[in-house]
């Protein structure tokens, strides 16, 4: 199921302002809120979300670490009113270190190979 046609059943709108998106819970497999969505990367020419930066621990949005997901890895999940994932712990900590600081090159698209090839998810950019 695609983020898309998810999030287009939970009210009969199909969109959704990006400032309602972030903050927005990310569940794990079990249901249990594992993290909040912090910002959506936007792919300019064809306007798509390629990339979720996802707050994962800490307390209030203090000691929280980012990890940078393919928007492939979550989808809508109308019951739980937030994002699931399949993604567990053990596969955040050992996936690449793609956005850490707001100094990130974003145009280094060898480490956007990096990071789909570990998650195993489709390049938003054609290819794979």
């Amino acid at each position: 199921m695609s983020a898309f046609s998810a999030s287009a059943s939970t009210s009969g709108n199909p969109l959704i302002a990006s400032d309602r998106v972030e903050g927005t819970d990310v569940y794990g497999a079990s249901g249990d809120s594992i993290g909040s969505l912090k910002r959506l990367m936007i792919e300019k020419v064809s306007g798509k979300v390629s990339y979720a930066v996802v707050s994962f621990g800490g307390f209030l949005g203090l000691g929280a670490d980012e990890y940078t997901i393919p928007w492939g890895k979550l989808n809508y999940d109308t019951s739980l009113g937030g994002y699931r994932t399949d993604i567990t712990e053990t596969q955040l900590k050992g996936s690449p270190s793609f956005y850490r600081g707001s100094d990130y090159e974003w145009r280094d698209r060898e480490r956007e190979r990096e990071l789909h090839d570990y998650w195993m998810v489709p390049y938003y950019w054609g290819g794979m």
